[in-house]
C-alpha cells in the first residue's frame, strides 16, 4: 500500500511542477514590433502562396482583381475589404481563400502591420 501512495505523490509532485501558467497568447507567434515589414520580404510570398491562384494576371475564377504586385495589393487593402475578407473564418460569407485553407493569424498580423507601416516595398 505504501508503495503505491508514494507513486500517486510522486505523480501529483510531478504534473504540479510541469504545469505553466503560460496563456494562449504565448503560444501563438507574435509579430516583432521592431520589424520592417517589407513586400518583397514578407507580404508578396503570403499573397504568392495563398491568393495568386485565382488574384493572377489577368484574374481568375471569378476573381475581381489581380493580387500580384506590390501596387495591386496595396490598392486592394486600401480600396476594399481585403484583410476583412482574410480575416473571416473558412465557411463565413466572403471568407478568402476562397475553397482553401484560412492564411495563418500571423501571416495576417504581418499584412496587417505592413499596412500600418505604410506599405514598404
Amino acid at each position: 500500500m505504501r508503495i503505491t501512495q508514494y507513486i500517486f505523490i510522486i505523480t501529483l509532485a510531478f504534473l504540479i511542477i510541469s504545469c505553466t501558467n503560460a496563456s494562449e497568447n504565448d503560444l501563438i507567434d507574435q509579430v516583432d514590433p521592431q520589424l520592417v515589414i517589407t513586400y518583397s520580404d514578407y507580404i508578396k510570398p503570403i499573397f504568392d502562396s495563398n491568393c495568386i491562384a485565382c488574384h493572377s494576371n489577368p484574374a481568375i475564377n471569378g476573381a475581381g482583381v489581380p493580387l500580384t504586385t506590390l501596387s495591386e495589393v496595396q490598392s486592394s487593402i486600401e480600396n476594399t475589404n481585403l484583410i476583412d475578407r482574410i480575416n473571416r473564418q473558412s465557411g463565413e460569407s466572403g471568407f478568402m481563400p476562397l475553397g482553401g485553407s484560412r492564411i495563418p493569424q500571423a501571416s495576417i498580423d504581418l499584412i496587417i502591420q505592413w499596412q500600418t507601416e505604410g506599405f514598404a516595398e
